[in-house]
């Protein structure tokens, strides 16, 4: 039997090194800390960007340092995706990091916003590696039936990471200096030691098979993906300052539109080099959790935003306060994300929490798009943070699992990273399209709200005093009223948390209206998610590679039973 069984790993040399569970712990450490750098870079700068810009003299181009992290990431997902399939993922993840850092160590020591926007962008390259290929890892040193309790754990840390950056970044913004360096570039340089721990423990520990497979690279396919994506980010990011009727709109939408159309040309022609193979999309299980992950995407990331947006827009807590009040998210997605992993390891059954948790995240979406207003307590935002992070980790995690089983083996890599580029895709687009629906829909509410305010005698006795009218606090309150509820008087609301809470209620008030909805407009998309997670197949996981190693070991043992002669009669 011994002899039957090296025989059968002979013939699937990627089983070969089977990892035990403290090993796979000590390699999860350096996977956990990429992904922790990756998600946690997404928003520290956003708490910071304006103290970051005001100290560079570049307000006007902070926009830049956010799309081209944005682009960057987001493009190089697939290619890293590919790459990895035939290279390996060790040398691609480690140089991943490696981009990462050296990005971080230039983002921390720039003297421009220019310089900054290319460091981003740098740091984009390489987040992009550390977003896509750590699933995979997981998934090529981890059997099917112990996968989903490992991959809760990335999960898990992109609900931490969620959380922490915006508490991070406010407080390096909010620093004067540390240790002699400006606090706001140690938004960047505390990556650093983080990156080298990573770098370090995947350098040591992580040893997989040498691969070097004999397939062509798909360049067109990649400067195709590259037309098409980096227009439609940059459109999403910039659409709403530029307007989403300009010519710098119409030029994006028809590049990216040109991009699309040349990328199938060229994946077709590629075949099963190209870089995400168009026969994928006809696996029933692929297409719709490819679908399942974009919808996501666009309902939740860009929704999610909502609820920063309503602690300080409407309640007045600072971005760390806000921060902070969503470590309820990370509750919820913790929750989520161990609770189905363990349950897909146990059973190997994963239909069930895509639609749960598509389910949660529309109901989360109705009740805070019917709930949230100026005086509501602060106790529901927080339990709705706690359904969005159960949803969230309901779903993500068992689409990752279906699309990596979807494809062959060899193709981990393909079939992990396209679940993070949709996924990916879907929040840069939610993100732009709900935030322009927010200050569109705020400028009517609010200028609602005021004329009902306005009708009020005690409001208008209050506008009257001297006392109020001369406090520099209220000064930009008052400018509001003269400019009126207009896209751009909207730019800059700082003031609200300072000026006097009646005379502000109708501003804030508008705010919450608008935020209604955006959030019954999520609430449409995620049930049409609902009715989409119905579609994937109710079947169970199978690990081809265990599937195959069985099928391996029942041929040897054909092979090597003695024949047995017919009784001669």
């Amino acid at each position: 039997m011994s002899h039957v069984s090296t025989g059968a790993r002979s013939r699937t040399p990627e089983a070969s090194k089977v990892f035990t569970h403290r090993e796979i712990m000590t390699v999860l450490v350096g996977l956990l800390l990429g992904m922790f750098l990756a998600s946690l870079d997404q928003t520290i700068v956003s708490s910071s960007i304006y103290t970051i810009a005001n100290d560079l003299d570049g307000l006007s181009l902070q926009a830049w340092a956010t799309t081209a992290y944005l682009i960057t990431s987001t493009v190089s997902t697939p290619l890293y995706g590919k790459l990895s399939d035939i290279f390996g993922r060790r040398p691609l993840y480690v140089t991943a990091i490696g981009i990462f850092l050296a990005g971080s160590i230039y983002a921390g020591s720039v003297h421009s916003m220019t310089e900054l926007a290319i460091a981003r962008g740098i740091q984009g390259l390489g987040a992009g590696g550390l977003m896509a290929l750590g699933l995979a890892i997981i998934g090529d040193i981890v059997p099917l039936k112990d996968r989903g309790k490992y991959q809760g754990y990335f999960m898990s840390v992109f609900g931490v990471s969620s959380v922490l950056g915006p508490v991070v970044g406010g407080f390096f913004a909010g620093t004067r200096t540390l240790m002699g360096i400006d606090g706001w570039r140690w938004v960047f340089f505390v990556n650093v030691p983080i990156a080298v721990a990573a770098l370090t423990v995947v350098w040591i520990y992580l040893h997989l098979p040498a691969k070097h497979q004999k397939q062509r690279i798909d360049y067109w396919g990649a400067g195709a993906v590259t037309l098409a994506l980096v227009p439609l980010l940059l459109v999403a990011e910039q659409g709403r300052s530029w307007g989403w009727a300009s010519s710098n709109s119409w030029i994006c939408y028809g590049l990216g539109a040109l991009g699309i159309l040349l990328f199938i040309l060229a994946e077709k022609a590629a075949g099963d080099s190209a870089l995400i193979p168009l026969r994928f999309f006809r696996i029933p299980t692929f297409g719709l959790s490819s679908l399942l992950n974009f919808i996501i995407g666009v309902g939740m990331f860009g929704a999610i935003a909502m609820l920063p947006m309503y602690l300080q827009l409407v309640k007045g807590l600072t971005p760390t306060e806000a921060g902070l009040m969503m470590i309820t998210f990370t509750i919820g997605i913790l929750t989520g994300s161990i609770t189905s992993g363990q349950a897909i390891s146990r059973t190997g059954t994963y239909k069930i929490f895509p639609v749960l948790g598509t389910a949660i995240l529309a109901g989360a979406a109705v009740i805070m798009g019917l709930s949230l207003h100026v005086d509501t307590g602060l106790w529901v935002p927080g339990a709705i943070a706690v359904m969005f992070g159960l949803g969230l980790g309901f779903c993500m995690q068992p689409l990752t699992i279906s699309m990596q089983m979807a494809v062959p083996p060899k193709d981990m890599g393909v079939g992990t990273s396209t679940a993070a580029f949709f996924r990916s895709m879907g929040g840069a687009a939610g993100t732009a399209v709900f935030i322009s629906l927010l200050f569109a829909q705020a400028a009517d509410k609010i200028s609602g709200a005021m004329k009902t305010a306005m009708a009020d005698p005690n409001y208008q006795k209050l506008l009257r005093d001297p006392a109020i009218a001369g406090d520099p606090a209220n000064k930009p309150l008052f400018d509001f009223f003269k400019n009126g509820a207009g896209d751009n008087s909207l730019n800059d609301t700082s003031w609200l948390k300072n000026a006097n809470p009646t005379l502000t209620f109708p501003i804030r008030d508008g705010f919450a209206q608008a935020i209604d909805v955006v959030m019954l407009t999520a609430a449409a998309l995620v049930a049409l998610a609902f009715l989409v997670s119905w579609l994937l197949p109710n079947a169970k996981l199978v690990d081809p590679r265990a599937a195959r190693a069985q099928k391996d070991n029942a041929e040897l043992e054909d092979e090597t039973a003695p024949e047995v002669s017919a009784p001669l009669h």
